[in-house]
Parts: structure tokens; sequence; C-alpha cells
């Protein structure tokens, strides 16, 4: 679909990938730590989470609700005093929901190489007005070939969340059909 078409769709001019996009940096500390001394899957997902909302805001032009994390992958793990840089984007819109993808790096504060890959996820953002009712977004528009393919890619995880989701309805409806809750 070229830019122009996916602008028209919600009637809204569309923003390209790179309006919203942003990095999000922290040091880790020991209040970070679990009990094996790095630091908590949990820790590093509210860090995805907050940088995906921030982008998803930015985009959407206002508040924006996540609506689920797909496929939170962990690396490598996350050690006290690494500088970790959560990257986030949009990779694709809906009519009122967005899919923002993330990368975890983490620098080593006891070496002098490159930011090391150590997570990703993918987050789904429903944008909401004041009194928490879906609004529209604007289509993002993809800038590179990189930007096309996750704008590609998300369309394929977003059948695969409606088609499970449509799964498991019909599970529940005919196991209540059965009498089997």
């Amino acid at each position: 679909m070229t830019d122009q078409a996916r602008g028209m769709e919600s009637g809204i001019p569309g923003k390209p990938t790179s309006a919203s996009r942003t990095t999000l940096s922290h040091i880790m500390t020991h209040n970070d730590t679990n009990l094996l001394g790095t630091v908590h899957g949990g820790v590093i997902m509210k860090l995805v989470d907050d940088a995906a909302g921030a982008v998803a805001g930015r985009h959407s032009g206002g508040p924006a609700v996540t609506a689920s994390m797909d496929e939170m992958v962990f690396l490598e793990p996350v050690r006290v005093g690494d500088l970790v840089h959560v990257k986030a984007q949009v990779n694709w819109t809906g009519r009122t929901s967005m899919e923002v993808g993330v990368r975890v790096l983490a620098e080593r504060w006891n070496e002098s190489t490159p930011a090391q890959q150590v997570g990703s996820a993918y987050l789904v953002f429903a944008a909401v007005d004041a009194d928490g009712k879906p609004r529209v977004v604007p289509p993002v528009v993809p800038e590179t070939e990189r930007d096309e393919r996750r704008y590609q890619e998300a369309q394929i995880r977003r059948q695969h969340r409606l088609a499970r989701r449509r799964a498991i309805r019909e599970l529940r409806e005919r196991r209540a059909a059965d009498g089997l809750l």
C-alpha cells in the first residue's frame, strides 16, 4: 500500500516512522537486581513499556494505553552498572491501535565494546481520549526498507493475534455449549 493510501484510510495525514522514534537510556543499579545478581526481567519490561508508551503517545498525539505485549525476548542478562538503551518505534498502525517495536541494548560498564542487543519486544497500544474511549491515530509512513519490512511483519503478527483470539473464543463457546467450563 502506498504512503498516500495509508493516509487516506483514516482521513488523517500519515506520520513518518522517524517522527516518534525514541531511545530511553538507564543505568542499572543494585535496586534492579534479582537473587542471581542480574537485572530483573520485570525491570527491563517496565523500561520497554515506558519507551513504547512514549512513542505511542508521540505518534498518536495524545494518551495511549498498553493493550498487549508480544514476544518479549531476553537474549543476554543485564548486570549492575550496565547502561541500557531501549529503542522504540511505531511499526504499524490500525484505526485506533499501533504496534511498537522495541530493541533493548546494553553497554557493559567495564568494557569498551559496542552496545549489545539483550532483548526485544512488540507491544500494541490503543490511543484513547480523555474519557478512555478509543480515538483514531495517524497512519505510520515507513521511510526505509527496514521500516517497510517491520510494517509487513507487524501485519502478520496482527493477523496471528486476531486468529488466536478467535480460536480461543470459539473453543470456549464450544465448551460452554457442551456444559464444560
